[in-house]
């Protein structure tokens, strides 16, 4: 039986997919490819996949056309890759639920660090849930985070996908109600990495799940801004045994 963490490369680059593969497998991954759209979901029919490092620049369907679809159905781990200079690009990618990014060219053994991240985050919340270090369910102003299933079910029971980062951003902040996590310590929690003060992608994050919570964004109640110090779940939570 193969235990290796699988990972799947969408990129119309043929060499680019192969480097990335030979890269990958040298440090233990099994590497699936795809050059597009169409290949990428025949990939996902029929392979268990743990990660998706995903091109931007794609033909037909573009890359964030391709996590947009892939978050709407489920929480698989997404990359964004993109050659493109604009910030917009990237931060498109974070609004439409990609854990994390990275701009062309790139250093190889950096993509495999963050791919480790990403796993080990959600490898270590299964093994939390496994032996019981955590509730099943955090129950919060009429919304319920699924700590098995890794979505949120809303106001009127409605299933609502989030993407890895937006689950343990929620997660941190339903297990600590009123304790104020700084962009640096949510960073971490997100992606596992350390980002300068002129990053945007926590606030980007934040502001998705408060769209997914239905909190309003200019008068949050539930995730709520702390000015000069971050971020903090104001509202009672209750844990289900």
């Amino acid at each position: 039986m193969d235990t290796r963490a699988h990972i799947l490369i969408v990129d119309d680059d043929r060499e680019i997919r192969t480097l990335l593969a030979e890269q990958l497998e040298t440090y233990g991954f099994a590497v699936l490819g795809a050059e597009d759209g169409r290949a990428m979901r025949r990939v996902l029919d029929r392979e268990t996949v743990d990660l998706v490092v995903l091109d931007l620049n794609l033909p037909r369907e573009d890359g964030l056309a391709l996590c947009r679809d892939l978050r709407a159905k489920s929480s698989l781990p997404v990359i964004m890759l993109t050659a493109r200079g604009e910030p917009i690009d990237r931060i498109l990618g974070l609004e439409l639920g990609a854990d994390d990014y990275m701009a062309k060219p790139f250093e190889p053994r950096e993509l495999v660090a963050r791919i480790r991240n990403i796993l080990k985050r959600r490898d270590g919340l299964a093994i939390d849930e496994a032996e019981g270090w955590t509730a099943q369910r955090l129950r919060f102003a009429d919304r319920i985070l699924d700590l098995q299933r890794r979505h949120l079910i809303g106001e009127r029971g409605q299933v609502i996908m989030l993407s890895g980062a937006e689950f343990r951003f929620l997660k941190a902040f339903a297990e600590h109600p009123n304790r104020v996590f700084s962009r640096e310590q949510l960073a971490r929690i997100g992606a596992g990495r350390e980002i300068d003060g002129t990053d945007r992608a926590v606030d980007l994050q934040i502001s998705r799940l408060r769209a997914k919570l239905g909190d309003d964004a200019r008068a949050p109640s539930l995730i709520k801004t702390v000015r000069s110090e971050g971020y903090v779940l104001a509202v009672p939570v209750e844990r289900d045994p």
